[in-house]
């Protein structure tokens, strides 16, 4: 999560001025190889700047490839932790007094941390720990009482159902947890995405500056470009980023206990 405390526009911009920088080194570079040899030509030096560019795109791709399946496995998470915490509410019915009421509040309380979590920042998830600590709390809690209940009748299918869907919410979380909060691009690939960005600029002006070609304004472009997509992973990589997994399954699950608890039916 060391990444996380730096800004987006930070990527943003911090890549446009390498990319431009790195490709007027280069352009300087080849200028000067020009001015003092005509014996090394262009076409070779087209070559290996291909080579490079088309490995930091290999490298760019293969990056977006993993924040894209780890965005789509948050999705799916967010869909099964709603129907996990939803079953365990509905199940909770069968509990005797107090561990229902206790229960049904706890369970709506976990739900509310869950959609506090999805609204936090890059800046406040740097602070996670508190709300992580109330949520095991809950989760001793709900536990400490569904025991209870077992322990009254050890043969009892509803009591067995119950402890089964608590299970399931807790490995959701445990999922959430990992993929969602501990995973991150690792810092050496972060590394050479940047490395090879900067060899490829460097290459890139090199051959226009060998071929004696005038500064090309379209540079600007290429800059853009990269910053954009470096932000794109980037954002992804972050469950704080400016593109967020939809929360809409836990929201109409709240919607869902509202409405249960406005309507005060009695329990089963």
């Amino acid at each position: 999560m060391g990444l996380d405390s730096i800004p987006l526009w930070i990527f943003f911009v911090g890549t446009i001025v390498i990319v431009m920088t790195f490709i007027e080194v280069g352009y300087a570079l080849g200028k000067a190889a020009h001015r003092k040899s005509s014996e090394e030509k262009e076409t070779p030096v087209s070559g290996v700047s291909g080579a490079v560019l088309g490995l930091a795109a290999f490298l760019m791709a293969f990056t977006f490839a993993l924040v894209a399946e780890r965005y789509d496995a948050r999705k799916g998470l967010v869909r099964e932790d709603a129907n996990a915490i939803r079953t365990a509410y509905l199940r909770s019915a069968f509990l005797p007094e107090p561990e229902r009421s206790n229960s049904r509040r706890l369970l709506g309380s976990y739900l509310d941390s869950r959609l506090a979590f999805a609204r936090m920042d890059s800046r406040q998830l740097q602070d996670v720990g508190p709300l992580l600590a109330g949520t095991d709390r809950m989760q001793r809690q709900l536990w400490d009482a569904a025991v209870a209940n077992a322990g009254r009748d050890m043969n009892s299918d509803v009591a067995a159902l119950y402890i089964e869907s608590l299970n399931d919410m807790f490995a959701v979380h445990t999922s959430r947890l990992a993929i969602g909060v501990r995973t991150r691009i690792p810092i050496g690939i972060w590394v050479v995405l940047y490395s090879l960005t900067i060899l490829g600029m460097i290459s890139m002006g090199y051959h226009a500056g060998i071929a004696g070609s005038k500064r090309s304004k379209a540079t600007w472009i290429v800059a853009i470009a990269f910053g954009m997509v470096i932000v794109l992973i980037a954002s992804l990589d972050r469950p704080g980023g400016f593109i967020k997994v939809t929360q809409q399954p836990l929201v109409d699950l709240q919607a869902f206990m509202a409405a249960e608890r406005g309507r005060g039916a009695p329990p089963p």
